[in-house]
């Protein structure tokens, strides 16, 4: 049976112990029941989630969407059932029967929590360290929303300070993504923001000393984070006591995020399991769990048992609540009042909408002149950043080349740093050389709400994003990545910085939007499709050019993802040319090359072909007859996503190897990307569709 604390720092009753006992007998039944899952860590964890859903968080089960509640990550989150278990006792929705159908066929318990999924859950974690970067990107945009909404209260006093409190594994500070954040956490001094690590030493390959010597709360430190050791009551459990003063103490601290190492030992207090590798991610087994059950003082021949008295002890979170949102309802109410123009501001972000007259801040290009697409990015952000305060964001420390700096006299960086312009409620982030932490805590900027947030770096480096990405398209968040130097024309610094499979790689994530458009003007009318979309809830990924290319007369069809830019003369088109991005104006020299030559011939831009995909039938089909078999598609990448849109007879103009060092004009030349070769390929295809 678990040791009642003997402080009075926390009130812990008879109840609260009985209602932390059955924690355990849950996860050890839910895991039991499907066979398979990870019983140990929501085991031991229990006395801390407890502590915070009961003790500490201000949050109302029954709204949980409330704007002025604190957030909960729980980065660990192959332990679902920390979370999915208090969910059920706080009274969120979920129920016994859920619990009782985890990990199985249309549950709201998934083996890993998924935001959208199950009321309470903040964010989809499940590849390890994650949820850190989310919390972080958390904590910076209640920062943010702060400064946009209530920024010369004092600490503590404005309806929109709250906590972010975030459970981290082992696992997830042994990932890089982890470091990253919290390097970032500690420089922009995240007073909001408390991370405790279940420091159980445990992972699948047995005890950490497998992998880890670090002594990590010196790390912590070093990062600039304020740490704290919560020792284990003598029977090996974790102390309630010990964390809540913990937590309180973290919380207190509002210089610097806090860091908080509590000792457990995993699957506690399982006669046999405990401690052990096994307990990580495998059910115990009938024995082991009523052994379990046995020391518990639960009967081992039921299951699922929950007493009465537990539930209705528990449930009072919903009247404490209830309470809690009243009171911030009223200084809620009292900044309205006092603050009727920022109140104003906040119901239209609120409500998904932008200020009026907004597209008419957007620029136009003059038609003929060359401009780089990433130049013409940086002049739309910095032209709507005037009038659309809600936008904010940055570059993995390339803002010169990404054109990502919104106001250069404003940085989002903490009181005390000496840097020109620094402020913590800036509009221009620097995120550093992160581009993993970027990407994920752009996530959990998007999680937190009321802003809209963008980040910046090459292309290339895509890669070191691609797991918030992909999570991101799971969730359905609205994050805007502007990845410039989108390919070969990049020039001198050769194939590693040169994408090539990255487009394609990209555009197999099913949910990310990548739009790449032709010219300045396609870029404009890109960004303003992109505001446009935010309630829609999906990422868009920006391929932005280095080089300068062709500005176009501006059409707005470029927000169908694919139009015609230039039709046919003398008659009905006999071959498309598709083209995105820089290739475009290829496949607008070969089309007069063709003319020239009597072929009628149709260009079509398709900066998105997710955007495209989308419209109907009738409007892709009078993009892309369906009787021109004669098509080519060109793009200075790998060729994987054209081959659906030119057929069988069509032929594509492709880069199917790596790049090189050369002058950007040069490799398009060297590599086949030219006017004439973009012709060759429509005679070729014209020939092989007659036949």
């Amino acid at each position: 049976m678990s040791t009642k604390p003997t402080t009075t720092d926390l009130e812990w009753t008879e109840l609260d112990r009985r209602a932390v006992d059955t924690v355990r007998v849950l996860a050890m039944d839910s895991v039991q029941k499907v066979g398979n899952g990870h019983p140990g860590t929501a085991m031991s964890l229990a006395p801390a989630a407890y502590v915070l859903f009961q003790k500490l968080m201000r949050h109302d089960p029954a709204d949980a969407r409330w704007t002025g509640r604190d957030r909960f990550v729980l980065s660990a989150g192959h332990s679902s059932l920390t979370l999915y278990i208090q969910l059920y006792l706080a009274g969120y929705g979920l129920e016994l029967s859920d619990l009782e159908s985890f990990r199985t066929w249309g549950s709201k318990t998934p083996g890993h929590p998924e935001y959208g999924h199950t009321v309470g859950v903040e964010t989809t974690t499940g590849p390890l360290g994650q949820g850190v970067a989310n919390a972080v990107g958390m904590a910076m945009a209640a920062r943010y929303e702060r400064g946009l909404y209530d920024p010369d209260a004092p600490a503590g006093t404005s309806p929109f300070d709250h906590t972010i409190w975030a459970i981290a594994g082992d696992g997830c500070l042994q990932e890089g993504i982890s470091a990253e954040a919290s390097s970032l956490a500690g420089h922009q001094k995240l007073g909001n923001l408390v991370l405790l690590w279940d420091d159980n030493h445990i992972s699948i390959e047995g005890d950490t000393e497998t992998a880890v010597s670090e002594d990590t709360l010196k790390r912590y430190e070093a990062y600039g984070w304020h740490v704290q050791r919560v020792e284990q009551l003598p029977d090996g459990d974790l102390d309630p006591a010990g964390l809540y003063r913990a937590l309180k103490a973290a919380q207190a601290e509002t210089e610097r995020p806090s860091f908080i190492a509590a000792r457990s030992i995993i699957a506690w207090p399982a006669p046999h399991a405990q401690n052990t590798e096994a307990a990580h991610g495998s059910a115990l087994g009938d024995a082991e769990v009523a052994a379990t059950k046995k020391v518990l003082g639960f009967d081992p021949e039921k299951s699922f048992d929950v007493s009465d008295e537990v539930l209705a002890h528990t449930r009072e979170a919903l009247d404490r609540g209830r309470e809690v949102r009243g009171e911030w309802e009223k200084s809620f109410a009292a900044w309205r009042t006092a603050n009727p123009e920022r109140a104003a501001t906040f119901d239209r972000i609120r409500a998904g909408e932008l200020p009026t007259g907004w597209e008419e801040k957007l620029p136009a290009f003059e038609v003929g002149k060359s401009v780089a697409t990433r130049a013409a990015s940086g002049k739309v952000l910095q032209a709507l950043g005037a009038v659309i305060p809600e936008l904010w964001g940055g570059s993995a420390d390339l803002a010169g080349s990404n054109n990502t700096t919104i106001d250069k006299t404003s940085s989002f960086l903490p009181v005390g740093n000496p840097l020109p312009g620094a402020d913590p409620y800036g509009r221009t982030v620097h995120y550093g050389i992160r581009e993993h932490a970027m990407g994920s805590t752009m996530n959990g900027i998007a999680l937190h709400g009321n802003t809209r947030i963008y980040g910046g770096t090459f292309l290339v480096f895509s890669d070191y994003m691609r797991p918030a990405v992909r999570l991101a398209a799971l969730m359905r968040v609205p994050v805007t990545y502007v990845w410039t130097h989108d390919s070969i024309g990049l020039g001198e610094d050769g194939p590693t910085h040169q994408p090539v499979e990255h487009l394609a790689a990209l555009r197999a994530i099913p949910g990310l939007n990548i739009v790449r458009p032709a010219d300045a003007n396609e870029t404009a009318v890109a960004w303003r499709e992109i505001l446009r979309r935010h309630d829609k809830g999906a990422p868009h990924g920006l391929a932005l050019t280095r080089q300068g290319v062709p500005t176009y007369e501006p059409n707005d069809e470029a927000a169908k993802g694919g139009y015609v830019l230039f039709d046919a003369e003398g008659g009905a088109p006999q071959v498309v040319l598709i083209g995105t991005g820089s290739e475009v104006q290829l496949a607008v020299a070969a089309r007069e090359q063709l003319q020239a030559d009597g072929i009628p011939t149709r260009v079509v831009s398709m900066p998105s072909v997710e955007w495209f995909d989308e419209q109907d039938q009738a409007y892709k089909d009078s993009v892309l007859p369906p009787s021109v078999k004669a098509r080519v598609a060109v793009e200075a990448g790998i060729g994987l996503t054209w081959y659906r849109y030119v057929g069988q007879a069509g032929r594509i103009v492709s880069l199917e190897h790596f790049g090189a060092s050369a002058d950007g004009k040069v490799l398009f030349r060297e590599f086949g990307f030219t006017a004439e070769a973009v012709a060759a390929a429509a005679r070729e295809s014209l020939t092989d569709s007659a036949r």
